[in-house]
């Protein structure tokens, strides 16, 4: 079983689609845990705000199955085929962490959302502090506590997940 974390954002349906999301990931593996949700101004883009989580399962799926399954549902749920970057979406499935793995192609691990997002570090730091990043050797809190801290987040009352 490998321990896999997972970021999950949405901007259109927000609650529906970070609840479906979840719904679905339960069903991967065990030991499920999520993040408190943050609302968030989109990066990059004018748009509705996003809702974003990070959830942590471990899972027997190999890493291509994972990123396979993470397509079909961002798809099952109404993302474009063709969908851009620096959009609106529906839901946005991206591993952040796959284990101990650390690769440039085909998927970059860790993901470098880990250095760039608030969104995503802050969830992190919630699941997992003391996780070291592979190949880095930093903490998540480490991470966090270097961070610019520019990005503006706002606690989600608990939706039911």
């Amino acid at each position: 079983m490998t321990t896999v974390y997972i970021s999950l954002g949405s901007n259109i349906e927000r609650e529906y689609h970070i609840q479906a999301a979840v719904t679905e990931l339960k069903k991967l593996g065990t030991d499920f845990q999520v993040s408190n949700i943050f609302e968030a101004e989109p990066v990059g883009f004018c748009g509705p705000n996003f809702y974003n989580c990070v959830v942590a399962i471990k899972t027997s799926l190999s890493l291509d199955v994972l990123q396979q399954t993470l397509k079909q549902l961002e798809l099952q749920y109404g993302r474009a085929p063709d969908a851009q970057k620096n959009q609106s979406r529906t839901l946005d499935l991206d591993i952040l962490l796959f284990g101990d793995v650390v690769q440039e192609a085909p998927l970059t691990l860790p993901r470098s959302d880990l250095y760039k997002f608030a969104f995503v570090l802050l969830p992190m730091m919630e699941l997992c502090p003391e996780r070291v990043i592979p190949g880095d050797g930093r903490t998540i809190a480490q991470l966090w506590h270097s961070f610019e801290h520019s990005q503006v987040l706002w606690p989600v009352e608990r939706i039911a997940c």
